[in-house]
């Protein structure tokens, strides 16, 4: 067999094994993340004030947009894959292993992360076709990370109390079967790239409103 495609199969294996944890947590930004996108594009005073302080805050003290601000873009970008990784996807996945963690820090994080809908003028973004694109894009890009991350997270959690058929066998520290151990590092060879891609969709808007969009759903 082709390495190659044993590989992709090997990651195929690791996300249906961690389907319903990734899925259950894919659903929870999707909900949370739509009423707070509905909060700020209706104008509520508590989304748009939040927005301000959050994107102010971003704009001031995030080295990654402070670095592409100076026109050091490839240095920005390598800070954002950094970040995207320690900052993002593993506290996400570490905090799976305890079940229920990801849950309530997802559903807040996004909910706030909904109030960038709308702009510094706080008109919405979705009323124009091409800010509209890269904001739902950029969205999607983080819903498919993330969820990922910790969904791999959860479903090692669960494996501890009830393990699968797949996971039976050895197990690291007596507590984790190797086997979903395993499978996180394969779903992570999916993470990355989309939170890379997001990156990229921010680069070619060219615009700094949508970097806020990034920063503010971490």
């Amino acid at each position: 067999m082709n390495p190659d495609i044993g590989f992709v199969q090997s990651v195929i294996r690791a996300i249906v094994r961690a389907r319903i944890s990734i899925l259950t947590i894919a659903l929870t930004y999707i909900v949370f993340i739509t009423l707070g996108i509905l909060f700020a594009t209706n104008g509520n005073a508590y989304a748009l004030a939040a927005r301000d302080k959050l994107v102010d805050q971003a704009m001031q003290q995030n080295p990654t947009l402070i670095t592409n601000n100076q026109g050091n873009h490839l240095q920005a970008a390598l800070l954002d894959a950094g970040g995207n990784l320690f900052i993002g996807a593993l506290p996400k996945t570490l905090s799976g292993l305890g079940i229920v963690f990801p849950y309530p820090f997802v559903a807040y994080q996004v909910w706030v992360g909904g109030f960038v809908a709308v702009r510094a003028d706080h008109t919405s973004r979705l009323n124009d076709f091409r800010s509209g694109f890269y904001y739902l894009l950029t969205l999607l890009l983080h819903i498919l990370s993330y969820s990922l991350a910790a969904g791999a997270g959860v479903n090692a959690g669960v494996s501890i109390f009830r393990p699968q058929p797949a996971y039976q066998g050895d197990k690291w520290l007596r507590l984790f079967p190797k086997e979903v151990l395993l499978g996180i590092a394969r779903i992570y060879a999916l993470v990355m790239p989309p939170r890379c891609g997001s990156f990229s969709v921010h680069g070619i808007s060219n615009r700094k409103q949508l970097f806020e969009i990034s920063f503010i759903i971490p």
